[in-house]
């Protein structure tokens, strides 16, 4: 049977790929230790692979990843959500699969890879969700309307209170999604970033600070570094696995890839922010 290889690192992920002939498909799945539907993938995965055995030169070679881990990874083949499957063969994405059902991941091998030698579809797990909010577009690739990811103004910033007069103590995850909804509100732009602007910790943190800086944008800032209930509670909260992320008046806009497009689409996506219109009469969302 394949072999499944964890990659923990973007030299070995590089190596490998390098080391592939061309004829070779290879699967690639990103995955986080906090989505549960990832576990149902790793358990896919592990069936396929068993169906393949092995060759000289292989037919399929399996990869596994952590998308937050290898964030530069996750963000060159546009993973927003997880699970998330690529395949590329001869370094091009042939197809990529968000979600962890079950018969689309084994189809989607199959049509690049053919079909290995347990062909039994009753022998693989049944589908589970993968993100609360499904992601649309062709592949599996997610929309760009992201605005359902965060409450609007119109919305409570948690869930109502429950009549019981027995607890008195406040759900611990019930006053982490209240202290996130305050934070992604406390400025009218909000970064959630590694590190801060004036020493980003990370690429992309770099990059989403210095366009901000070159539209003039005030913005709000949140180094997650500093503080991991944020960090690991605001990647459910937002169903957004990587950072940086940015809000604009308490809706998510997304990571850097997303504000680039609504930049290419609107250069005046962040005018009313903009620190020109700083004493011109114009009011932004508190």
């Amino acid at each position: 049977m394949s072999t499944i290889t964890e990659i923990t690192d973007a030299p070995t992920f590089d190596q490998h790929v390098a080391s592939l002939p061309p004829s070779t498909l290879l699967a690639i799945s990103f995955h986080t230790p906090w989505a549960a539907p990832c576990a149902q993938m790793a358990l896919i995965l592990r069936t396929l692979a068993s169906s393949y055995p092995e060759q000289v030169p292989p037919t399929i070679s399996f990869l596994t990843l952590d998308a937050e881990s290898l964030h530069e990874i996750s963000e060159s083949y546009g993973v927003t959500a997880v699970p998330f499957l690529v395949l590329q063969r001869d370094g091009k994405v042939l197809e990529s699969v968000s979600g962890s059902d079950a018969s689309k991941i084994r189809d989607a091998v199959e049509r690049h890879a053919g079909k290995g030698g347990n062909t039994g579809k009753q022998e693989l797990p049944p589908a589970l969700e993968a993100t609360p909010r499904e992601n649309g577009g062709s592949n599996g690739q997610a929309t760009k309307d992201l605005s359902g990811y965060a409450p609007n103004g119109n919305e409570p910033t948690t869930v109502p209170e429950t009549s019981s007069t027995e607890d008195q103590t406040e759900d611990p995850t019930e006053e982490l999604n209240k202290r996130l909804a305050e934070l992604v509100k406390a400025a009218p732009v909000m970064l959630f970033m590694k590190g801060t602007p004036s020493s980003p910790q990370c690429g992309f943190s770099r990059t989403l600070v210095g366009l901000l800086r070159e539209k003039g944008v005030r913005y709000g800032f949140f180094n997650i570094l500093a503080d991991e209930e944020v960090r690991q509670g605001l990647k459910i909260f937002s169903t957004w696995p990587t950072f940086p992320q940015l809000y604009k008046n308490g809706e998510l806009v997304g990571g850097l890839d997303i504000v680039k497009e609504e930049l290419e689409t609107d250069p005046n996506f962040f005018a009313e922010f903009s620190v020109a219109n700083k004493g011109k009469g114009k009011t932004t969302a508190p």
